[in-house]
């Protein structure tokens, strides 16, 4: 491993680390007394890796797609690689291939099969993820020379990029840090009844954003319930192999707004800063934050971020009828512009309101054919109905917590 270039180093963690080291005192120095405790490790990185079949491949690989560098990166924004860096690379996959062909012949039986055939006993949460993963596990342990190994991996790069951006599809701001969220949901957006006009308008602006032209801000605001986080969300199963990527940000994060955005603006991806249930009370001032990122501070919005958010407020800001009475403020339409600046700088503004009594009974019919709900249409759209009344009013929430209390039935 020390002999490793521009992949070094390979990895970061102290557990690896550890694993590595007694890797080298097996295979290199022969020395069969730390068999034990190299498998037994193993499986520990096994559980918070996810790793799965040949072990110690499959931790190689997980490695490896997570290696940001100049190779991986240039392939990541599609750069031709210069024949100079290639060779450098060539002859650190050298080292790699020979580990991933790694004869454990050495150790016994029981050892050899726990380290070439395990399976998890821990749930895989994110199944897109792990199928991406396990088949360049399988691809390079396939590989029949060194650069068959490099075009593959080359190959891979080109396709999802490299590290936390290129596999994972959402992610949220904690610790100073922008992490993956790896557990989301699978909604598309032809699982979203209704609001066909609203999600023409939403995909239209995401297809043009994705395609290099020029695209807008959007804000979905209006009734409580309607789907408009849902419709956001479900953008990230339409369009992720095209590039996109979606992070979480809250009002109170806004302050570090211009240090995420530095982090992205040098991706080949697509990215959407999604802020839902946005909106401000008069004392809040996060707002501010906000504005200036969007448009009016000198640095320019790069061209690969735009800022989805929902709201149940069209102006986002708080506005009360003694604001128009306000006997303090002396431009009282001033201080009138300055609460509905923000909302302003959404280029798209798209109106989500509660369904009628046949809009929210279709919504019920379309959610109880996609789970599969056998019951006659007639007794469907009473219980309904009652449910309705008692919880809450037509809307697509109400709809899909009414087929919930069914199938739990």
């Amino acid at each position: 491993m020390n002999d490793l270039i521009v992949f070094s180093p390979l990895y970061k963690n102290e557990d690896v680390k550890i694993c590595f080291e007694l890797y080298n005192e097996i295979i290199k120095n022969n020395n069969l007394d730390y068999a034990n405790s190299f498998v037994s490790l193993l499986i520990r990185l096994a559980e918070k890796y996810n790793l799965y079949g040949n072990l110690f491949n499959s931790l190689l690989t997980n490695l490896l797609i997570n290696n940001e560098n100049s190779f991986s990166l240039a392939l990541e924004r599609k750069h031709d690689i210069a024949i100079n860096l290639k060779d450098i690379v060539i002859n650190d996959f050298k080292i790699i291939f020979k580990m991933f062909n790694t004869d454990f012949s050495c150790l016994t039986l029981l050892q050899q099969n726990l380290i070439n055939n395990f399976v998890p006993s821990k749930p895989v949460i994110n199944q897109e993820l792990f199928d991406i993963s396990r088949s360049l596990q399988n691809s390079l342990t396939n590989c029949k020379d060194v650069n068959e190994f490099y075009d593959t991996l080359e190959k891979f790069f080109v396709t999802y990029g490299v590290g936390k951006f290129g596999l994972n599809k959402a992610f949220r701001y904690e610790n100073n840090e922008i992490c993956p969220i790896i557990h989301i949901g699978n909604g598309r957006l032809d699982q979203l009844i209704g609001y066909e006009s609203q999600k023409k308008i939403l995909t239209k602006n995401t297809e043009a954003f994705l395609s290099g032209k020029k695209a807008n801000n959007v804000l979905l605001y209006g009734d409580s319930g309607t789907g408009k986080s849902s419709s956001i969300k479900a953008l990230l199963n339409e369009y992720y192999k095209d590039g996109l990527r979606m992070i979480e940000i809250y009002k109170h994060q806004f302050k570090y707004l211009p240090s995420i955005i530095q982090e992205l603006q040098s991706r080949n991806y697509k990215f959407i800063l999604f802020m839902d249930d946005l909106s401000f009370e008069e004392f809040e001032i996060e707002y501010k934050y906000l504005k200036a990122v969007i448009e009016g501070g000198l640095e320019k919005k790069p061209d690969n971020i735009l800022i989805y958010a929902t709201s149940n407020r069209r102006h986002l800001v708080k506005q009360t009828w003694s604001d128009r009475q306000d006997q303090d403020e002396v431009n009282i339409n001033d201080a009138k512009q300055e609460k509905i600046s923000l909302s302003s700088r959404f280029g798209v503004k798209i109106l989500y309101t509660h369904p009628n009594r046949q809009n929210y009974l279709e919504i019920v019919d379309g959610l109880a054919k996609q789970y599969n709900l056998q019951i006659p249409q007639e007794e469907l759209h009473q219980k309904a109905l009652t449910w309705e009344i008692r919880y809450g009013g037509f809307s697509g929430r109400t709809a899909k917590q009414f087929i919930n209390a069914m199938l739990g039935r």
